[in-house]
Order: structure tokens, then C-alpha cells, then sequence
């Protein structure tokens, strides 16, 4: 079985030589539209070029069977094609004229656009927050982990809703909040086995990792209003902004081919088989697009680089989840998100932010991961950087009083996770900085202390919470509070 990626001419049957001398010959040229990876300034010359205008016209597709002992043009028309009365379709196109004795070893050309597909499902592997799915026109309903969905199923997801989507070749997508998805076409080809995947966003962003094509026909494809994005391997999110009308594709690792959405009233896109290098613009690794509704394919822009965290060993155990990123050249805003797996498939916060900090609230104790990023002039999201932080909560208390009509003062404290053996370290010194500690007690196991006939003057104190858990050490320090104790 081979595919054929020209039109054949009308003839007679032909010998499984001839046939693949021709699909050698054109595996030859398709070898040799293949494309290395190119530099930022390459990627960035191509952008001052507009894009060349595909032929109108697309050559027909075909696939090539082998015949078998016993196989008659009904048997195989039942078999492979979507109507089995097109057996007359491959009589003619063969010129069979005895569609019930075939000849084993024979070369047929079936048309692949007449071919039988079959249905898949995709799981829903991960679930965070508001997210919904209804068929056609149905009412949506709640979505969970573990539902299948189908062509013709909708997702839609609210604030700090998440969805990913397992395909059956392994392949994943994530929606992100406030997102519109409709599942156009997943199929198989029962001759071929291509994979036919054609999703459809109306809102909101989606994260996709493909698994790379192992058939020339395979195809994955986004649509938004604005472009369609094709892929046959690759790491890359889409983002429709409706009120904008735009799109914006970045793309992490592989290529992606953007063409225009619509061009009249049909859409613009190379069909399956089609190389990449047919769009109307080709965008690498580490380079990004942005296209208005209606208008031309934007030219490729390279993404900013990944920014850092400013602790990044930092635990996370205050009342809220807070991020420090180290400010980044060229950036606009950030994008700061948190999730369960380090691959960000179980997303469960999402932020933009204008100045490089995110405060997330609180969140439940446990390993997280964030992944930041740079947002450009462009509103391009760049490369991003992830992070395994912990999220352990641990309240520190503490007050300070004066015993009525004496100079001494009476400190106390207490931690918020008292079953968890703690030991206290209490400072009390005459400057802020507490570099030069007038009293430091360590090893404390209570929650009070009292400090006698203490001068006149300004003082400034802490505690310190150690902790032990697990196998790991941890530490918390209250804020250095001060009191006046007058003459």
C-alpha cells in the first residue's frame, strides 16, 4: 500500500513497478522540499517577504492498493471507501472492466478523498475548575476526568477552568480558561490509517502537544476565525481574542504552518498530505505570529526568552501563593501559571500580570509547578521557564506586652501546625537589622518568654519556627516588630 502525493492520468492497469517507479519519483521531490532548522535572522528575512499564494487549483489525491487473491472492485469499495456504489468510480479511474475477477498484485488507485474514515474519541485526562462539554446544539453539562469526547462535542471552560484532552495517538491538548473549543473531525482513515484532527476554537487559548505524524497524510489542524494551524509534530498554543479578532501562534518546538482562515467564502488550508512548507507562512521554533481577522498572515517575530524566578527555592507558606520573577527585557506583561505535573497538562491557576509579580491566594498544601513567561509589544507569550515549588502552609503568630508597672515584657508566639514537633529561636535587639542581639535564645520548645528590666529605649524582635518534616528542614521567621519602652 503506498500513497500517491500527484494526479494519475486515466489509463489501464498498471504493473506494481511502473506504479512504484512513479511513487519513488515523487517521494524523490517531496525529499526534497524538506526543511532544516533556520537562524532568527533567516526566520526574520522571511518575514519582510508576503507570502506567495498557493495555486487555486490542488492536484487530485490517491492511494494505491495492492490486490489480493480473491479481491473484487465491490469487496474493496465496501472495504475502504465511504460509499461502497463508488466501485463504479474505481472501474472507471483503473478501467476494470470485470469488477468481480482482479488479478492478485494488481496496483489500484483509490481516491483519497473518497475514502472511509472511522471515529475516534478523545479522553479527558485532567479537569480544574468550571468546564463543560455538550454535543451540537445539546445544553452543556458539567465535564469530568475520564469522559470521552467525540466530532461534534464542545468544550467550554470559566475562570480558572481547565481542560486537556488525550488523543488516541498520544497527543494532548489543553484548554485554557475562558475558552470555546469544538471538536470538528476526528477520524481514521481504515485504509491508511492517517489520523484526521481538526479542531475548531472560538475563544480563548489552547496548548498542544503533538505526537510527530508517522503517515503522510496525517493531520492536525486549529482553526480559529482568523487561521488555521497545521502541524505534524510540535509543541505550539493558539489563542483566538474575539474582541481583538486576532490570533496569536507561538510555537515552542517543530513548525507550524499558519494559513488564512477563510479566502472567500472557503477555507485556505493545505488538505492532508500536504507539506508544511505549502502554508502561506511557515513559523519555527521559538517564533511567534499574530493575525487580524481578514487581514494577511502575520510575518514570523521571535519570542522573548524565558525569564526567571526571583527565589526560586523559595517554599510557599504564607496565607497566599506569591511569585517574584526577575524583571525581563522587552516585557510587556507576564504570564505566571501553576499546575499539577511539570508538563502543565493539569493546569489549576492562571494569571497576566503588568508587573512581575502574581499573588495567586491561597492553595492547598502540596508540590506544584509554575511556568512563567514574557509577554511582548505583540502580545506574543514567549519561552517559558517551569518551576517545582512546594506549597506548606505555616502560620506564625506572635504579640509582645508589658507587665503593668514594670520593665519587663512578656513575649508570645504559636505556629499553625502544632502536631509537627517545632522549636523556636527568639531575637530581641536595638536595631532593626538584629545584628547585634541584645538577647538570643535558641532551641526554645514553648510559646512565651518573658525579658526583664529592659532600659529605656526602641527595640526590635523575631521569632523563628524550625521544623523538621519528612526529611526536609524547614524554617519561618515572623516580621520584625519593634515597641517603645519609655523612661
Amino acid at each position: 500500500m503506498t500513497i500517491s502525493v500527484a494526479g494519475a492520468a486515466r489509463g489501464s492497469l498498471v504493473s506494481p513497478g511502473r506504479r512504484s517507479g512513479a511513487w519513488l519519483a515523487a517521494a524523490g521531490l517531496l525529499a526534497m522540499t524538506c526543511f532544516a532548522p533556520v537562524s532568527a535572522s533567516a526566520q526574520a528575512s522571511h518575514a519582510s517577504r508576503a507570502p506567495k499564494p498557493r495555486a487555486k487549483a490542488v492536484a487530485p489525491a490517491y492511494v494505491s492498493y495492492l490486490t489480493h487473491a480473491g479481491d473484487t472492485l465491490y469487496e474493496i469499495a465496501g472495504r475502504y471507501l465511504r460509499d461502497p456504489s463508488d466501485w463504479a468510480v474505481l472501474s472507471r479511474l483503473n478501467h476494470v472492466p470485470a469488477p468481480r475477477r482482479l488479478p492478485a498484485g494488481i496496483a489500484l488507485l483509490l481516491p483519497a478523498d473518497k475514502l472511509k474514515q472511522e471515529q475516534e474519541s478523545a479522553r479527558v485526562i485532567a479537569t480544574s475548575g468550571p468546564a463543560e462539554h455538550a454535543f451540537g446544539k445539546n445544553p452543556y453539562v458539567p465535564l469530568a476526568e475520564g469522559t470521552t469526547l467525540g466530532e461534534g462535542d464542545r468544550v467550554r471552560t470559566g475562570d480558572n477552568g481547565f481542560v486537556t484532552l488525550e488523543l488516541p495517538d498520544g497527543s494532548h491538548v489543553t484548554v485554557g480558561q475562558n475558552g470555546l473549543l469544538d471538536i470538528g473531525a476526528l477520524r481514521r482513515t481504515t485504509l491508511t490509517g492517517a489520523g484526521d484532527r481538526l479542531l475548531e476554537l472560538r475563544n480563548g487559548e489552547v496548548e498542544s502537544q503533538v505526537t510527530h505524524a508517522t503517515k503522510k497524510d496525517d493531520r492536525f489542524q486549529i482553526r480559529s476565525p482568523s487561521v488555521v494551524a497545521g502541524v505534524r509534530g510540535t509543541r505550539f498554543k493558539v489563542a483566538y481574542d474575539g474582541g481583538a479578532q486576532t490570533t496569536a501562534v507561538q510555537v515552542l518546538d517543530g513548525a507550524v504552518g499558519v494559513d488564512p482562515a477563510a479566502l472567500g467564502a472557503r477555507a485556505f488550508a493545505p488538505p492532508p498530505g500536504m507539506p508544511l512548507q505549502a502554508s502561506a507562512q511557515l513559523v519555527m521554533a521559538r517564533f511567534g505570529s499574530v493575525t487580524q481577522a481578514g487581514g494577511a498572515i502575520g510575518g514570523p517575530v521571535e519570542l522573548l526568552p524565558a525569564p526567571a524566578l526571583a527565589q526560586p527555592a523559595k517554599v510557599q507558606d504564607g496565607k497566599t501563593v506569591a511569585f517574584d520573577l526577575v524583571p525581563a527585557d522587552r516585557a510587556v506583561a507576564y504570564r505566571v501559571q501553576i499546575a499539577r505535573d511539570a508538563d502543565q497538562l493539569d493546569l489549576i491557576r492562571d494569571q497576566r500580570v503588568s508587573e512581575p509579580h502574581a499573588d495567586f491566594g491561597d492553595l492547598a498544601d502540596g508540590t506544584y509547578f509554575v511556568r512563567i513567561a514574557a509577554i511582548d509589544a505583540h502580545g506574543l507569550e514567549g519561552l517559558p521557564q517551569v518551576y517545582a515549588f512546594e506549597r506548606r502552609q505555616l502560620g506564625l503568630a506572635a504579640s509582645a506586652t508589658q507587665r503593668a508597672g514594670s520593665r519587663d515584657y512578656e513575649f508570645r508566639w504559636f505556629v499553625s501546625r502544632a502536631t509537627v514537633q517545632t522549636r523556636f529561636r527568639f531575637v530581641l535587639a536595638s536595631t532593626a537589622d538584629l545584628r547585634h542581639p541584645l538577647v538570643d535564645r535558641t532551641d526554645l520548645s514553648g510559646g512565651q518568654l518573658s525579658v526583664s528590666d529592659l532600659p529605656p529605649g526602641v527595640y526590635y524582635w523575631t521569632i523563628v519556627a524550625e521544623q523538621f518534616e519528612n526529611g526536609r528542614f524547614y524554617e519561618k521567621s515572623s516580621a520584625v516588630r519593634s515597641f517603645t519602652l519609655a523612661r
